[in-house]
């Protein structure tokens, strides 16, 4: 295991990321333990079953990845990884009325104009 203390994770955090894909890292904020970096390649997290897809979900749900990200992220066709957030109850479209209304209008305009 590794350490790195938060300022030097600040001013160089790319090298407590090459450290982690080789061990972990733990992070010590004023000599105390803060965090834990997991190279998730070195553990082969991402190797397990259903841990691409579950990270997927949560990172889409969340509004950290776009949906395209995500799906590609799942490894996962488009589509598929749309019917599958679907089935879970996770809003692949989030607008308000309003928005919505704007971009059927936009629509409107846009086949009247063909």
């Amino acid at each position: 295991m590794k350490t790195v203390n938060v300022s030097g994770l600040k001013n160089n955090p790319s090298q407590a990321l090459r450290m982690a894909h080789d061990d972990l890292v733990l992070v010590m904020n004023r000599n105390e333990p803060d965090a834990l970096m997991i190279g998730v390649n070195s553990l082969k997290v991402m190797d397990l079953p259903g841990v691409r897809k579950a990270l997927a979900t949560a990172l889409f749900r969340d509004g950290e990845l776009s949906l395209a990200r995500s799906a590609k992220l799942a490894d996962t066709p488009l589509a598929d990884f749309i019917a599958h957030v679907s089935r879970l109850g996770i809003a692949v479209i989030n607008q308000t009325a309003v928005e919505v209304q704007q971009d059927m209008d936009t629509l409107d305009q846009w086949l009247t104009q063909g």
